[in-house]
């Protein structure tokens, strides 16, 4: 069950949160809050002694973190609740979206894949909502993404939930402002792929003022680039946008055989990472942002990041 729960003050979150670990603690699940450290506190607070049962974890509400490590981090959970008690993880997550959309599209993205990802997984969560402080935008992730919303303390299917493909799909059509100035690298029919990671670093390097976010970002778009050449079909381009706060990378390839929505949120080979597959997974891990755009054209990838200063914190905030 995946479910977000619409309220109109802290106090009511709080008393939501604390009464559904309280429920889960009852029937023995593993318990385990993801929320910001006032939202763990009060919680905590009203829980009393039982509060020492609930863990805690704010990596699965992607505080510094990022969708990969996310589910990394919700799977591991799973691994040890099916071990004892009831066999079920139940988590309290608290979206934390901030005030930048780019991180709203992100948190988006990630809600509606948790959907299909977990899917079958003795998982359950509920997601808070603040009706009075989130925006409209905000406010349609919940119901777009949570097949059940709790308002009032009725629980009801949400008429407008969509199914995760088509939430993912329709991020991809989203553009960044910067895509449509010239880009500062491009490159057609690519004759091989050395060149191309050469061509692609040597342009990050012109725009990427952080040397640590240099050497992720370029480690990311040359795995891209990389399946291209493997596993696409030949022309293959490269397009890289910058402008001082945002770079956008695009990595396109003429097949038409792939474009699951879905792909690098886990790695493709599960835990074996010696078996390959994982350059999408990593995209993810190393950018903000990654979409796969599908067209009678070709398969294209679409990698964003908001730039870094020197020496600025990485990762998700």
């Amino acid at each position: 069950m995946h479910g977000a729960a619409l309220v109109h003050s802290p106090g009511e979150a709080v008393g939501i949160a604390a009464a559904y670990l309280d429920e889960g603690l009852r029937a023995g699940d593993l318990s385990v809050l993801a929320c910001a450290p006032e939202t763990v506190e009060a919680v905590r607070g009203v829980l009393g002694l039982r509060a020492r049962e609930v863990e805690d974890d704010a990596r699965i509400c992607l505080v510094g973190a990022r969708a990969p490590d996310a589910m990394a981090v919700i799977r591991e959970r799973v691994e040890v609740a099916v071990t004892r008690g009831s066999g079920r993880l139940r988590i309290l997550a608290e979206p934390l979206f901030g005030s930048d959309p780019r991180r709203w599209r992100e948190i988006r993205r990630y809600e509606a894949a948790a959907n299909a990802l977990v899917d079958g997984a003795p998982v359950s969560c509920l997601c808070v909502y603040d009706r009075e402080r989130l925006p409209a935008e905000v406010l349609d992730t919940a119901r777009h993404t949570h097949p059940e919303l709790w308002m009032g303390g009725v629980r009801v299917g949400s008429p407008g939930y969509r199914e995760p493909l088509g939430v993912l799909r329709d991020l991809g059509t989203v553009r960044e402002p910067v895509e449509d100035g010239q880009p500062v690298f491009a490159v057609d029919a690519a004759p091989a792929l050395a060149g191309l990671r050469g061509g692609l670093r040597r342009a990050l390097e012109a725009v990427v003022p952080d040397a640590d976010q240099r050497a992720d970002l370029h480690l990311g778009v040359s795995e891209v680039a990389a399946n291209a050449f493997r596993h696409g079909r030949r022309p293959i381009s490269a397009r890289l946008w910058a402008d001082g706060s945002t770079v956008v990378c695009t990595v396109s390839d003429s097949g038409t055989t792939f474009g699951d929505p879905l792909a690098g949120f886990l790695p493709a080979h599960g835990d074996d990472l010696s078996a390959g597959g994982m350059g999408l997974w990593l995209a993810r891990k190393l950018w903000d942002d990654v979409d796969l755009v599908t067209a009678p054209s070709g398969l294209t990838v679409r990698l964003v990041a908001g730039l870094l200063r020197p020496g600025e914190a990485r990762g998700a905030a």
